[in-house]
Order: C-alpha cells, then sequence, then structure tokens
C-alpha cells in the first residue's frame, strides 16, 4: 500500500513539478538548441567525409593490391555506413582488441578444445584514422557565430603514407534574445 501511496505522488509531482513537456521527435529531425557540435553536425559530417572517402584513389589502389576489400580501424559513425558499402572491412579498436584477447585467454583456461578460440588468428588493419574536431567562436552581445572544422587522415598501417585527408566545416549563427528582469 505504501508502494501505491509513493507512486501515486510521484507521478503528481512529475506531472505537476516544473512543467516540463517533452515531444517525440524522428531521430533525423534537426533541432538545433545551443547551437554547440550536435547529432546533426556529426551526420552531416560522417555523410560528407564517407562520400569523399569512398571516391578518392586510395580506395581501388587499396582492392587492386589486397584483391579484396581493406581492414580499416575507423570512428563508430563512419565505421557502420562505410561497412554496409561492403566495399571495406573493419577491425576491433585497440580497446575493443584487449577486451578479445582477454576472452581468449580465459578460454585456453576455462573452454572445451572444441569451442576454444586460437591466438594469432586476428586480421591486421590495413588503414587507420586519425582526426580533430575544433571549433572558433565569435561572440558579441547576444550573437556568435561558431564554426566546427573536422579533418580526418587515413594512413596506411605498412608505410605510414596519408592516403585519403578530408576536410568538413559546419559555421552556426547563434542569436539569444535579451533577458529583461
Amino acid at each position: 500500500m505504501k508502494f501505491l501511496k509513493l507512486s501515486a505522488a510521484l507521478a503528481l509531482c512529475a506531472a505537476g513539478c516544473g512543467g516540463t513537456q517533452v515531444r517525440r521527435m524522428d531521430v533525423n529531425e534537426v533541432k538545433d538548441v545551443s547551437g554547440r557540435w550536435n547529432d546533426t553536425d556529426a551526420r552531416l559530417v560522417a555523410e560528407e567525409m564517407i562520400q569523399d572517402s569512398m571516391s578518392r584513389p586510395w580506395l581501388s589502389t587499396a582492392q587492386s593490391r589486397k584483391g579484396g576489400p581493406p581492414a580499416v580501424v575507423f570512428v563508430e559513425e563512419l565505421q557502420r555506413a562505410l561497412i554496409n558499402s561492403g566495399r571495406i572491412q573493419f577491425v576491433a579498436s585497440s580497446e575493443e582488441r584487449g577486451e578479445i584477447r582477454g576472452e581468449r585467454a580465459d578460454q585456453d583456461l576455462n573452454a572445451s578444445d572444441e569451442t576454444r578460440k586460437a591466438h594469432g588468428q586476428e586480421i591486421g588493419a590495413d588503414y587507420g584514422l586519425s582526426g580533430t574536431i575544433s571549433s572558433i567562436q565569435d561572440r558579441e552581445g547576444g550573437e556568435s557565430v561558431v564554426l566546427y572544422q573536422v579533418n580526418l587522415k587515413l594512413v596506411d598501417v605498412k608505410t605510414n603514407q596519408i592516403v585519403w585527408n578530408g576536410q568538413k566545416k559546419i559555421k552556426k549563427n547563434v542569436s539569444r534574445a535579451a533577458h529583461s528582469l
């Protein structure tokens, strides 16, 4: 009975306290609230960088040299779209590889011979991605302009050659109304 009373009290407080309203949004709907980096910016950068990287000569050169899709270590947002293209395969990040290696070590002690996974069977990465996101802000009064710049490099792991270099800029103008007291 106490649980029912507590639940009812919490529900009433949630409904009446603070006046917060929530509206479900489509995940693709653009909604800038603060002007800071957000999900839309990440999606726009990923779309453009994927299109740009897939259209450059490094990919056909890598496929010819390897006889199939190259293996790449990439960041999540870009990785998903590139995997789905079927033109590039991926290996786990160094952190993920450490966890999997720990699992194999555990299997050495605890799994049956029939199901144990052997060490030394990993696929090595052919390419690695590195990059930065930087921002520059100019502000005066209630208005600001923010420039976000994403720079990415794709590096051949064997030769350290930079085979692709991409850049995407997003510029936002943010105006804040003056609050009167």
